[in-house]
């Protein structure tokens, strides 16, 4: 049986092969960013007000952008349907590019929270909360991203319908994470938020997995 260790390995030198399926969300992320203040002004109360969901928005979107193609290459190679068929190694490699997506995508979004924070005129409160729901959700967005690129890893161009099934899933997070961030900007206590987020995560966690590993059986089946 192939170690989880193995497979992250395997993982991480594609990604080191391949740099575009990392450095082109997280250069949307910075360009989306950086553009907002620009086209809707500089004034500092506006962009405060705005700025939970312009932050969750963008990584939102940055992460359906890689999303599509986590699984394309080992669905064409043949490996998904070898460990299919090896019964024992599927879970491995899901929690393996699991990993990977987060480290490579979600990881890198929650390093340039202090830049958001310049772009936006955040003060410190608001920065601690948005490092902390982005660390908090990012997992979250990048388990949902697998799951859609699992479900739809047969379709041809499946980049519309996986946006279309995974889209509904983030609501919740948008909602208590620009939550969280609102309520340190104003001064409000926002650990409520953070333990619903903290909940988010663990329920993914404990189901997700599982459900890619279904998905990628019933695609190559």
């Amino acid at each position: 049986m192939v170690s989880y260790g193995v497979f992250l390995q395997r993982e991480l030198r594609l990604l080191a092969r391949q740099k575009s399926d990392w450095l082109n969300p997280v250069l949307f992320f910075i360009i989306v960013l950086t553009l907002f203040p620009i086209g809707v002004g500089p004034e500092p109360n506006m962009l405060r007000i705005m700025a939970p969901g312009i932050v969750w928005i963008a990584a939102l979107l940055s992460v359906l952008l890689a999303a599509e193609r986590l699984f394309k290459d080992d669905y064409r190679n043949g490996v998904i349907e070898q460990l299919v068929a090896a019964r024992h190694a599927l879970l491995p490699f899901v929690l393996a590019k699991i990993s990977a997506n987060w480290l490579s995508t979600g990881l890198p979004l929650v390093l340039l929270s202090p830049l958001v924070a310049l772009l936006f005129n955040l003060e410190l409160p608001a920065l601690q909360a948005m490092a902390l729901t982005l660390l908090l959700g990012t997992p979250v967005l990048s388990l949902l991203s697998v799951l859609g690129a699992a479900i739809t890893v047969s379709a041809d161009k499946g980049g519309i319908l996986l946006a279309l099934l995974i889209l509904p899933l983030y609501i919740p997070l948008l909602i208590f994470a620009s939550a969280a961030i609102e309520a340190a900007s104003m001064g409000l206590a926002y650990q409520g938020q953070l333990a619903i987020l903290l909940a988010i995560v663990l329920f993914a966690l404990a189901l997700v997995p599982m459900a890619v590993c279904s998905a990628l059986k019933i695609n190559v089946s």
